[in-house]
């Protein structure tokens, strides 16, 4: 059973009734907490473009190549996928405002760092810093705004989220590319920082008369199971970063795969067996948790390469600019970040399941078409494609996690949060490793070199060899999100009853949509 501390009166839970309480009990109180959280959100997703752009000059400033530059952005998501599920536990043991706040410090000194970082030595360390917060705050911050949502509206909590994500995701590298141009590429881990010191001070006193919800005082971190999903995720993800240059089957890989695998087991055996377990998968029985959480992760293993491979083909393939690629995923980013909000608000209303079916069979159109695609093709039919898609994702995304969030008890909510971010990150990675596979192997047999670096080649035929695989790709992640689309229509249509944050069964009393 959960409970709320330190009082249990919402609308004063310090005891105190100068501490903020005409602010908790305001109406409009759930678009305070959303105002000052998004201001983090949004630097987040902000610093993470912004570093993408600036990969290219870092490169140059060190003297390496690019496959080694690009360690700077995977050791920052391999830490933040590492740690989402331990840190989403303890916020939801030791109070969820705190492990935010002090998430949002520790990004803030790792930008510092990688901002003064002399040499590629200093860096790597450094964003690994900057992960382990951005780990804090990222499922932390989804956690706090649908806690302040009432029930019935947590799909328009998710979906002011993801509008923030995506108005991020259009800034970040619009602005890393003038910051780099201007005055160098340090400068773009320094742009977030006021806006984070900012986020801290308001998050700070807005939520200081917050209502925590958390476990039971007697529940204990589990080290053991935290230890396990962590060397799960380094292993396995460091597998599908190296595997395609390693070798799928070199010795090494093999032995990540293996350990992964093992791993998974000892986390499975403990966590079944612990009385306060990192992740109770005992919440899979449900059938709303457990089709959610599916269809997330195909989806994003049907989508996320995506815009991995575009650039390739817009720039290598079609010949057009660095910055004319960039500005092509922009309408998308836009059309992501608006229907988010308007899908998570009208599934509130009228169901998760026409919104969740609906966006998968947009973004399945938007592969179908780009899956036509030749070293010919004009903008004209790549961005209505890409354009589709990504409102597809939009229109997805805010009700799924909406399904999933209700499916749980509102002390649940930092870790199942967390949970939901790993999936993200997790088919992310394996998405852009598995179109890689098919694309580069079709290079092989059509007598190329099977790398993607061969693309920025001139030698003869490896434009038409590229494309024929991008198709490939795109119509294996097209059966994917098309089996997402199916596991959504199965789902219940409307918001269930959630268990009591002690229960090891979900009760889902939902109506047929």
């Amino acid at each position: 059973m959960s409970s709320i501390h330190p009082s249990t009166d919402p609308g004063n839970p310090s005891g105190n009734p100068d501490s903020g309480t005409s602010l908790t009990r305001s109406a409009n109180y759930k678009y305070w907490v959303f105002g000052a959280l998004g201001i983090g959100i949004f630097a987040s997703v902000v610093d993470h473009g912004s570093v993408n752009v600036a990969l290219p000059t870092i490169a140059g400033q060190f003297q390496t190549d690019l496959p080694t530059i690009q360690w700077v952005v995977i050791i920052y998501a391999l830490t933040i996928a590492a740690l989402l599920l331990p840190m989403g536990r303890l916020s939801d043991l030791v109070g969820r405002k705190k492990v935010y706040i002090a998430g949002t410090l520790v990004m803030g000194v790792g930008a510092a760092l990688s901002g003064l970082s002399p040499t590629l030595e200093m860096l790597f360390p450094a964003r690994i810093v900057q992960g382990v917060g951005a780990a804090m705050t990222q499922g932390t911050a989804m956690a706090i705004i649908t806690s302040a949502f009432p029930a019935n509206e947590k799909g328009r909590a998710i979906g002011l989220f993801m509008t923030m994500v995506g108005v991020g995701a259009v800034v970040g590298p619009a602005i890393g590319g003038v910051a780099v141009d201007s005055f160098g590429w340090r400068v773009v881990f320094f742009l977030t920082i006021p806006v984070e010191i900012i986020g801290v001070a308001a998050a700070a006193w807005v939520l200081r008369g917050w209502p925590e919800v958390r476990e039971p005082g007697g529940a204990r971190f589990d080290w053991l199971g935290a230890a396990l999903s962590t060397g799960v995720l380094v292993a396995l993800l460091l597998a599908m970063t190296t595997g395609n240059k390693a070798g799928w089957l070199s010795p090494p890989i093999l032995a990540a795969f293996a350990g992964a695998v093992a791993m998974l087991g000892a986390f499975i055996w403990w966590e079944l067996r612990c009385s306060a377990p990192m992740l109770d998968l005992r919440l899979f029985k449900g059938r709303t948790f457990s089709l959610g959480v599916s269809a997330a992760f195909l989806t994003f293993l049907g989508s996320s390469a995506v815009i991995f491979l575009m650039p390739f083909y817009l720039q290598n393939v079609l010949g057009y600019s660095p910055k004319t690629a960039g500005f092509v995923v922009v309408p998308g980013a836009l059309c992501m970040a608006v229907l988010g909000t308007v899908s998570g608000v009208l599934s509130d209303r009228f169901g998760w399941r026409p919104f969740t079916v609906g966006g998968l069979a947009s973004s399945a159109i938007g592969l179908f078409i780009l899956s036509r695609v030749t070293e010919t093709s004009s903008l004209w039919m790549v961005v209505p494609a890409l354009m589709l898609m990504s409102s597809g994702m939009g229109i997805f995304y805010s009700p799924n996690s909406s399904s999933v969030m209700n499916a749980v008890g509102q002390a649940r909510y930092g870790v199942v949060a967390g949970f939901l971010n790993l999936v993200r990150n997790a088919a992310n990675v394996t998405s852009i490793a598995v179109a890689t596979i098919i694309v580069t192997a079709t290079m092989s047999t059509l007598g190329f070199e099977p790398s993607l670096e061969a693309v920025r080649g001139d030698a003869a035929g490896v434009g038409h060899a590229f494309t024929v695989g991008l198709r490939y790709a795109f119509l294996a992640m097209m059966a994917m999100l098309l089996s997402a689309m199916t596991i959504s229509a199965l789902q219940r249509g409307r918001v269930g009853e959630p268990v009591p944050a002690g229960s090891g069964e979900l009760k889902e009393s939902q109506a047929e949509a």
